[in-house]
């Protein structure tokens, strides 16, 4: 066992492992159906994540492959971190990792907490098809993936992919889709609420309500009520 799984069985709460349980839809034919919990919080798979960045591959794979979600969390995180240690040569080999073994980040939280910081971030000025790949996937989290990534995008002022990517997702069926696309054109709007407005004006009647709901919350109240009418 690694030394890190030993860590984090220590840190287990049974009764957090309950609540998560129920938080992230583990029953029968709900998106998380048979995940496994420790009851481990956040900040504390943080601090692990940073003590054992430099595991090798091999070992985070292991993580990866757990039943125990928090086990595949803490090495999406160690990804990361060990991105932002490396030179673009080990850069490279994280990113094709991650997607290679993508499919294990297998509910939303495993996608909100790296897409952005690892994927995002490295193809800023990069080839970004792989995202419109993604979102056009059957996979569920392949497109919240190609949504959130973008989210690097936006903290940098470059909002195009977030418009085209979410215009593909307009029409999607998944409420954790409506939600994510949702989240990042409120971001956009955080920061350009011109370009929001627009694609308000071209999409809302359109758009599920609840990405509508999510994209409007920081309009004024007058705008929100507006837009919330054309749905």
């Amino acid at each position: 066992m690694l030394e890190i799984t030993k860590e984090l069985r220590a840190a287990g709460n049974p009764e957090k492992a309950e609540v998560y349980s129920r938080f992230f839809k583990t029953g029968k034919g709900e998106y998380g159906e048979g995940d496994v919990f420790l009851g481990i919080t956040v900040p504390e798979q943080r601090r692990l994540a940073r003590k054992y960045f430099d595991i090798s591959l091999g070992d985070v794979r292991e993580l990866l492959y757990s039943a125990y979600h928090e086990h595949r969390l803490t090495g999406l995180l160690i990804l990361v971190y060990k991105y932002e240690r490396t030179d673009e040569k080990g850069k490279q080999k994280i990113v094709d990792f991650y997607l290679k073994h993508r499919n294990r980040g297998n509910n939303w939280d495993l996608i909100d907490c790296i897409a952005d910081k690892l994927l995002g971030n490295h193809l800023m000025h990069r080839d970004k098809s792989i995202l419109y790949e993604m979102a056009k996937s059957d996979n569920l989290w392949d497109r919240r993936i190609s949504i959130i990534s973008t989210f690097e995008f936006i903290r940098h002022g470059n909002f195009d992919d977030t418009l085209r990517i979410a215009e593909i997702l307009l029409d999607d069926e998944h409420d954790l889709i409506h939600k994510a696309v949702g989240w990042m054109l409120r971001e956009l709007g955080k920061r350009n609420t011109e370009l929001l407005e627009k694609f308000l004006v071209k999409h809302s009647r359109r758009m599920p309500r609840t990405m509508l709901r999510y994209a409007v919350e920081r309009l004024p109240e007058r705008k929100r009520k507006f837009y919330m009418r054309r749905s």
